[in-house]
């Protein structure tokens, strides 16, 4: 699929772009609701209400090729519901702190290609965890409109301390040069490595880290990560089986 036209092509212009957006998001409200038993209905819910999804990337530089993956679970169940994948041209060449702009056009495809919105969406990566406030799931988030959140592997450039062993345990994580907290350090399995969660756009820290816990009943991530990280590898490993490199 094409890059937007309006696509920022150099990091000045994606600077300019992440200082545009930075106001645009919400650091606060609800969160979905995952775990709590609403399944038997609340008044007032949509379908989008229930659903909750994850969205991964993979990457083939040879071809440079991007693949994009969403996977909807039922916020109650965690049950997969629908899942999509698109493939597009990496938009952008590598910097730190800019991985939006290489990875959110073929995630934009990949949301757009499912028959239900979901309510939530969760991203391997930051939110308000990032320099500019403005990573990857706050950057979808202001895009969508969609509450969104970022479930993140290691903690970038900020400052944690090792949170008690116990599931559920968590420590601010913070900016060396500010002292904010942008995130917290969570423990979502007792004695394993935690996962650093940030706020991406319509929902609160604390209900960020209750959502990233509710999601990993079982592992150290998400199984909305786990989802869309296993389909976006899958669905790679078939294009390039498709069409190998001469």
């Amino acid at each position: 699929m094409p890059i937007p036209a309006d696509w920022p092509a150099t990091e000045v212009e994606a600077l300019a772009e992440q200082e545009r957006l930075r106001p645009l998001v919400q650091p606060h409200g609800p969160g979905p609701g995952v775990g709590t038993g609403s399944a038997t209905g609340t008044d007032g819910e949509t379908e989008a209400d229930t659903l909750i999804a994850g969205v991964d990337v993979a990457y083939d530089d040879e071809r440079d090729l991007v693949v994009a993956a969403a996977v909807v679970l039922d916020r109650d169940t965690l049950a997969v519901v629908e899942e999509s994948t698109a493939v597009g041209r990496i938009a952008f060449p590598y910097a730190p702190g800019l991985l939006a702009f290489r990875e959110l056009p073929a995630v934009l495809d990949a949301l757009a290609a499912l028959t239900r919105t979901p309510g939530t969406v969760v991203c391997d990566g930051y939110g308000l965890a990032h320099p500019r406030r403005l990573g990857l799931a706050s950057h979808l988030g202001v895009l969508t409109g969609l509450r969104t959140l970022g479930v993140a592997k290691t903690p970038f450039v900020f400052d944690h301390h090792e949170p008690a062993a116990a599931r559920g345990a968590w420590t601010p994580l913070t900016d060396p040069a500010t002292g904010e907290e942008v995130g917290r350090a969570v423990r979502t399995r007792p004695g394993v490595k935690p996962v650093f969660v940030s706020v991406g756009h319509r929902i609160g820290l604390s209900e960020a880290v209750d959502t990233a816990l509710a999601l990993a009943p079982r592992y150290r991530l998400p199984e909305t990560t786990r989802h869309a990280d296993s389909l976006c590898r899958r669905a790679l490993a078939a294009l390039q089986r498709e069409t190998p490199v001469n």
